[in-house]
């Protein structure tokens, strides 16, 4: 394999990304993933009562099945590929890679809510943000409906773009997409109710060590990426060291406090969730109110930042 095709992938992918966006389709390698979780759960899921211990072991099956099966599916079609020739792994491995990133639609997701905003139509945009995240929103205002919008594209930019290219490193186009395979899982198994509390518990867990390291590389890409931007660069190290591990996730902060620093914003707050109130710890200081342009400020911080990681990417990928 020619090393200087294969360091192009993630910007091939990234391009085709920027083009045509993340497509809804339930052939979408991400559906058809959460097709295979459901059907190993089905098989896996006690159907009587076990100890709490025996629950968690059945998951971590399900967890090695999961991994299993679509890094088998993904490796023969590489190895398909990669028989072909040069160009045709190049164009399977783009498209692979194409399918595990997100900026494009972080963006549009964020843009939509965000013109919503500008033309104050908050009933509409409140319906637009709870497709995207999991909190209640019929009743939040202008101020609510942006920090929920900055909140998802900032801990996204980890979940939806550097984890997976993070990953192409070590194993290429297979290691985006078993990245996108254990993510899925702690999406849909990752829960603390009564049906996944020890169930998914592996998922969860085994996700949170995925991000670990990706987490704190977007800490310091979007440390940069403010520089750049000429946002307040060091108020993004100051915040996002300060306030990151005050997220209930061990990942979650680095993102969305170091935004929140940026910006001169306060991140975190009070939600609900089917009614029910919680709170997450504040990030970042409210210097300023959030409104729709720090949507916007924070979707360039996520390109910026995506396509830093991008160019350090496909350089190490060459001098390695």
């Amino acid at each position: 394999m020619d090393i200087y095709i294969y360091a192009m992938i993630p910007v091939a992918a990234l391009i085709v990304d920027a083009i045509y966006g993340d497509p809804r389709s339930n052939w979408h390698p991400v559906v058809l993933i959460g097709k295979v979780i459901s059907f190993w759960e089905k098989y896996l899921y006690p159907k009587s009562r076990i100890s709490n211990y025996k629950v968690i072991s059945l998951g971590f099956i399900e967890v090695l099945l999961v991994f299993l099966t679509v890094g088998v599916i993904t490796g023969v079609l590489l190895f398909l590929a990669k028989l072909g020739g040069t160009i045709l792994y190049f164009i399977v491995g783009t498209i692979i890679v194409y399918f595990t990133i997100t900026p494009r639609s972080l963006t549009r997701d964020g843009m939509e809510i965000y013109h919503l905003l500008r033309h104050d139509d908050i009933l509409t945009a409140r319906q637009r943000l709870s497709w995207i995240v999991g909190r209640d929103t019929d009743k939040l205002k202008e101020d609510e409906i942006a920090r929920g919008t900055i909140e998802t594209i900032a801990e996204n930019t980890t979940d939806g773009i550097i984890s997976p290219l993070f990953y192409f490193i070590f194993l290429g186009p297979l290691g985006a997409m078993l990245y996108r395979a254990g993510n899925t899982m702690d999406s849909m198994l990752g829960y603390k109710n009564e049906r996944y509390l020890y169930f998914g518990r592996v998922a969860a867990r085994f996700d949170d060590v995925l991000n670990y390291i990706p987490a704190r590389i977007t800490y310091i890409l979007f440390i940069i990426a403010a520089f750049l931007l000429r946002l307040d660069w060091k108020n993004a190290i100051s915040i996002g060291w300060r306030d990151a591990p005050k997220h209930p996730s061990p990942n979650g902060g680095y993102a969305e406090a170091t935004v929140a620093g940026a910006m001169h914003v306060r991140l975190g707050g009070y939600n609900y969730y089917q009614g029910e109130k919680e709170f997450r710890a504040y990030m970042g200081e409210p210097d300023e109110i959030i409104t729709a342009k720090h949507i916007k400020c924070c979707i360039e911080l996520m390109y910026v930042a995506t396509i830093l990681f991008v160019v350090i990417e496909s350089i190490i990928l060459l001098v390695w």
